[in-house]
């Protein structure tokens, strides 16, 4: 009996990839294996990829296709979590990977990308249709839109579309001037700018919770919320990156992209529809409501941290300064805090503390929604340990919500206690969340730019970081100054304090 082809499925899916193309650049990165491969092979095993799906790698290690293949299946069979190689699936799945060597910079290597796009449009009857994926280092972006373009690659039987990956530029001319590049090539509508957070299945939650549940939505205002703090938090160092974060440092890395993302996902107004132009124009609204800060707003509401040597669980852990290929003088910061503030009718007066760092006491990343308290304390032990009410949506490690409230203790007399109601993930569907790579790349073969990031909010992102970024340039700041293993320097503490508030400990 014929062995069945496994992409061939009697089962269909609403979100199924037509037949298509993807051009990774960067193929032989640690992105590639990590992350897209496994992400990509995952989208075949849930039976989401056509036939004729094929995969062309290019880097400037010189590869055959059987090499590149035995790599990318070690990497899947590696870095793929909760997925388990098939052998039958992923000989099929290999019939599609092919590899081209070359130098970005070299126009020969982008004619004989178009010449096996071409060989497999005609095997695999992709139907001209191509995703060019940029997973190279960020100053060769340009140069791999330009050579695509030169090549006349962005033009075809079918649709074309560009994916690239974060940072964008590295403050807002460079943001801009980027842009310019790209749209030399590809207009706005077919580039996709990648940033996993929002591939996350609890960000997107965020939106199916506010606008889902008539419950929520009238208490998400100024009137009933008091504060909200965003914390992305990592255990690790720089883990051997230390020379690329150098030169970006956790301001840039992580705020300036990710995090102001989730904010405005979790403060944009509702949205006419679920559309990608509709949810778009909403985050991007919220973005451009924060107003950039002065010098002096700045000194007030912005905190760098850099850790330091210490001792934690019996060993020895280096400074920022002592990670290799990290200059022993360095200025960048490891840890980052931000109060910002939505200037609209619905957040006037309500900031919101961003912060995140690394060799923090733990990995988390949360979103805490503080309420006000009740206008009078009328019970024994109401709000004795300060929190009042406290909604709680967890990003990483565990993906849930909590809400957390006050009730009545057992017993005799009215003595309340805090207690929460939880809402994980995992045991309540009882079924695999998808990685947020495998969320997005589907999204971008399917054209959905709703979880993407438009050059708008780009710039509105980086109008936000930029004098916040030029205030430390310019200002001398005594690092190390918090210990690694520690929730960060005493200034960012200082800074809520400034407005009664106080940190909360994951």
């Amino acid at each position: 009996m014929p062995q069945q082809n496994p992409f061939q499925d009697p089962l269909r899916f609403e979100r199924r990839v037509p037949p298509c193309a993807v051009v990774i650049f960067g193929a032989n990165g640690d992105l590639t294996k990590r992350k897209l491969l496994p992400a990509l092979y995952r989208l075949a095993y849930d039976r989401r990829l056509a036939p004729g799906f094929a995969i062309v790698g290019t880097s400037r290690t010189i590869l055959t296709d059987d090499q590149f293949r035995d790599k990318m299946k070690d990497a899947v069979a590696a870095f793929s979590e909760d997925t388990k190689l098939d052998e039958d699936l992923w000989k099929t799945f290999a019939e599609g990977l092919h590899y081209v060597a070359g130098d970005l910079g070299d126009v020969a290597l982008f004619q004989r990308i178009g010449e096996k796009l071409a060989q497999i449009d005609q095997s695999r009857q992709t139907g001209g249709n191509v995703l060019f994926y940029l997973s190279t280092q960020p100053s060769q972006y340009a140069l791999a839109a330009q050579g695509i373009g030169a090549a006349g690659l962005q033009h075809g039987a079918g649709w074309r579309r560009l994916v690239v990956e974060k940072p964008f530029g590295h403050d807002l001319a460079s943001a801009r001037e980027l842009s310019d590049r790209l749209h030399e090539v590809f207009d706005e509508s077919a580039i996709f700018r990648i940033d996993h957070y929002l591939g996350k299945e609890t960000v997107q939650n965020i939106l199916a919770f506010r606008f889902g549940n008539g419950i929520f939505e009238p208490l998400w205002n100024r009137r009933y919320i008091n504060h909200v703090e965003i914390t992305a938090a990592e255990s690790i160092g720089v883990e051997g990156r230390g020379a690329y974060y150098q030169e970006a440092g956790a301001l840039a890395d992580m705020i300036q992209n990710h995090l102001l993302q989730v904010m405005a996902t979790i403060a944009m107004e509702p949205c006419a529809s679920f559309r990608a132009t509709s949810v778009r124009d909403e985050r991007s609204k919220l973005l451009r409501s924060m107003k950039p800060m002065t010098p002096d707003e700045i000194r007030q509401n912005a905190v760098a941290g850099q850790y330091g040597p210490a001792r934690i669980g019996g060993g020895d852990v280096p400074g920022f300064r002592q990670e290799p290929g990290v200059n022993p003088a360095s200025t960048t910061d490891t840890y980052a805090a931000v109060t910002l503030c939505v200037e609209n009718w619905r957040w006037a007066g309500v900031p919101f503390y961003v912060r995140t760092g690394k060799r923090l006491p733990k990995r988390v990343t949360e979103i805490a929604i503080h309420f006000n308290q009740a206008p009078l304390a009328m019970f024994d032990g109401e709000m004795a340990d300060g929190t009042p009410n406290l909604l709680i949506v967890r990003i990483q490690p565990e993906e849930g919500i909590s809400l957390k409230f006050l009730s009545k203790r057992p017993g005799a007399g009215m003595k309340l206690r805090p207690v929460s109601m939880d809402f994980n993930y995992g045991s309540s569907f009882g079924e695999r969340s998808p990685s947020a790579y495998e969320t997005l790349l589907l999204d971008a073969l399917l054209d959905d730019a709703t979880l993407y990031t438009r050059q708008d909010m780009v710039e509105a992102s980086w109008a936000v970081v930029e004098p916040i970024q030029n205030v430390w340039r310019e200002e001398s700041v005594d690092f190390p100054n918090y210990a690694a293993g520690t929730w960060g320097p005493d200034a960012a503490d200082a800074m809520l304090a400034r407005r009664g508030h106080i940190w909360r400990k994951p």
